[in-house]
């Protein structure tokens, strides 16, 4: 049995890298040889696999140019996905943060027990803070953007999730439960969350979550700068500035789920004569 699970999740592995592969190439699509370098898998393995995905409808095969690429049921499974829509409408607001304050600005939403990374921007000021990739996970409450997603969920919810994360969070010294729990305080008692450096000692950052149309927390906006930019008062520019452009995308993302919850509009039946 461990054995049937060890192949299945090597298989998910391995198909995952092919998709980013080919995702990754051209539109018009990618031969076989690029797709097995790209993961560094062998020929035989990649065709087995891109027959598989062929059948269900993820990769098309153009046999005359004998080049594969992303089939349309991936994209439509990809449009099912509707909370990653945010990464889509916070573009600007990301935009418009990283020019007003120089520095970096991070969207983060929530993975179960885990805050990840969906989008940064980086400003002009010549020392960036690079603390986080697009794509990278941490437990909840790890960084100021991790922390807004934790800090402004249910007691319970919170409760569960530190419990949950306890291992997890051995990796970061100074993100203990009592840690933590002092943290979430005082993130919900100033409106923001904040990073004095617990991760990377000269880096800081500021974070608020965006919250949706029911008051839960759909995501995160967080910026992070040398510790000498984030004195008090610029710190509390930041989270001014990060509030409103979290009010604006909640906004938004309320606008949005209203267009997919309307009613398709009906089609007229009548005859003309």
């Amino acid at each position: 049995m461990e054995q049937h699970r060890t192949v299945s999740v090597q298989t998910i592995g391995r198909t995952s890298m092919m998709l980013r592969a080919l995702a990754e190439g051209d539109s018009e699509g990618i031969r076989l040889a690029r797709v097995a370098e790209a993961t560094g898998l062998g020929k035989s393995t990649v065709l087995r696999l891109l027959k598989a995905l062929i059948e269900v409808g993820y990769v098309e095969y153009d046999a005359r140019a004998k080049l594969y690429r992303l089939g349309y049921d991936l994209f439509l499974l990809g449009q099912s996905a509707r909370r990653f829509h945010i990464i889509e409408l916070a573009r600007p607001g990301l935009d418009r943060i990283a020019a007003e304050t120089g520095d970096t600005v991070f969207l983060s939403v929530r993975e179960g027990n885990m805050a990840r990374c969906v989008d940064r921007r980086t400003g002009s000021y010549p020392i960036r803070s690079l603390t986080l990739s697009v794509g990278d996970r941490r437990p909840l409450g790890v960084g100021a953007g991790s922390l807004a997603l934790l800090a402004f969920e249910e007691d319970a919810e919170i409760d569960a999730i530190l419990a949950a994360t306890r291992d997890e969070r051995h990796a970061f010294a100074r993100f203990g439960d009592t840690d933590l729990r002092a943290m979430i305080e005082a993130a919900r008692a100033r409106g923001h969350a904040y990073n004095d450096g617990r991760i990377v000692t000269a880096m800081n950052a500021v974070g608020v979550p965006v919250l949706d149309a029911g008051g839960r927390v759909a995501a995160a906006l967080s910026v992070a700068a040398i510790q000498e930019r984030m004195t008090p008062q610029r710190r509390q520019q930041i989270a001014d500035l990060l509030a409103r452009e979290a009010k604006g995308l909640s906004a938004l993302l309320e606008e949005r789920n209203r267009a997919f919850a309307a009613p398709a509009p009906a089609r007229d039946t009548e005859k003309v004569g």
